[in-house]
């Protein structure tokens, strides 16, 4: 038996000195990442709070990966950042050199699956989101001077719509108005095909459209003259909020406004995607040192004093989550009640056509 005993410690042993130490590892990834071009790919265009997001993460990330790669920022815009996400899993190397910045409702939309989406969310190599939307709030803005003024106007049967803009598929703008139309029974009518997010501000400002949906944190960034009293704009609803935002005491959640638990379940499906407000992701198959140190490295840059001292000035949430608690809001999703899911992927498919 002391025979057998005395064989179990030599292979251990032997397993335990094959394996590279920690600090062979870090030096590994350092000498991956040294001099080396680390491409951060944007699903949209140059304008709106995912591209905020991405140009400040790429100004930080750099320092806290072994070798401080240089940090690039490429905007792949296209589909409301479908484009990306395919690019991502199919195309991007996979050895730890590109990440990407897209839609939150990219998770829901490939756990719902449709003939565009070539990705499994769970596969992919989650670095975490920026923003779990703890101090954020989605708002549903209209124009005081639209037909349709308030919630009750919304639901006059037969009354005239409330017209909002869109982008394009998996975008918030363009998912949320069909489930509060389903939901809540609001009278709304969706617009799409705007290329980017400061095209629907256009948009809304020039009356081509009554309103937008869109996150607080955007528009202090993008487009805060919206928040002043004189800006002739207000917000009708709240989304993404189990609770009231602070500063919008008076306006109540689509949750509250849910009339049926039928409605009220379907909100917070609708909701989960935004514990991933802001995700970035590297595609399936990454090294598991690289993957680990990007994973640390951007977990590390949400605490460096200059990039909360930025993100401060651009007045933006740091709430940030890393790549595990990702993946558990997926597995939510994808655990969610099968006939659920079945109508939000209906759902989703008007959104897809303007509803």
């Amino acid at each position: 038996m002391s025979g057998r005993h005395s064989f179990i410690r030599l292979v251990a042993v032997v397993i335990f000195l094959a394996l590279p130490s920690d600090h062979a590892r870090a030096e590994a990834v350092a000498e991956f990442y040294q001099g080396r071009q680390l491409s951060l790919i944007v699903g949209y265009g140059p304008g709106g709070g995912y591209n905020v997001y991405a140009r400040l993460i790429a100004r930080h990330l750099g320092k806290y990966v072994p070798g401080n790669p240089t940090v690039v920022v490429q905007n792949m815009p296209g589909a409301g950042s479908l484009r990306a996400v395919n690019y991502l899993y199919n195309v991007a190397p996979r050895d730890g050199s590109v990440i990407a910045a897209f839609a939150r409702d990219m998770p829901l939309i490939g756990i719902l699956g449709n003939p565009n989406v070539r990705f499994d969310p769970r596969k992919f190599t989650w670095l975490g989101s920026s923003s779990s939307y703890g101090n954020d709030a989605y708002l549903l803005f209209t124009r005081t001077d639209a037909q349709v003024k308030s919630i009750a106007d919304a639901r006059i049967p037969g009354g005239p719509p409330l017209v909002l803009g869109g982008t394009s598929e998996g975008t918030s703008g363009n998912d949320v108005p069909p489930t509060l139309r389903d939901a809540l029974g609001l009278n709304l009518k969706l617009v799409v095909g705007y290329p980017d997010s400061n095209a629907i501000f256009l948009a809304v400002d020039r009356k081509e459209v009554d309103g937008r949906g869109v996150g607080l944190s955007s528009v202090q960034s993008s487009h805060p003259e919206w928040l002043r009293p004189e800006s002739g704009m207000h917000a009708l609803l709240q989304f993404a909020r189990a609770t009231r935002h602070e500063t919008f005491p008076a306006v109540p959640t689509a949750r509250e406004l849910a009339t049926t638990d039928a409605g009220r379940a379907l909100i917070e499906l609708a909701e989960i995607p935004y514990t991933l407000s802001r995700p970035f992701a590297a595609p399936p198959g990454v090294p598991s040192e690289r993957a680990q140190a990007l994973q640390a490295a951007f977990l590390a840059l949400h605490r460096d004093p200059r990039y909360l001292e930025e993100a401060a000035k651009l007045r933006i949430d740091v709430s940030p989550v890393g790549g595990a608690d990702a993946l558990q809001a997926i597995e939510r999703i994808a655990n969610a009640p099968a006939d659920l899911l079945e109508r939000m992927k209906r759902l989703l498919a008007e959104g897809k056509g303007g509803g």
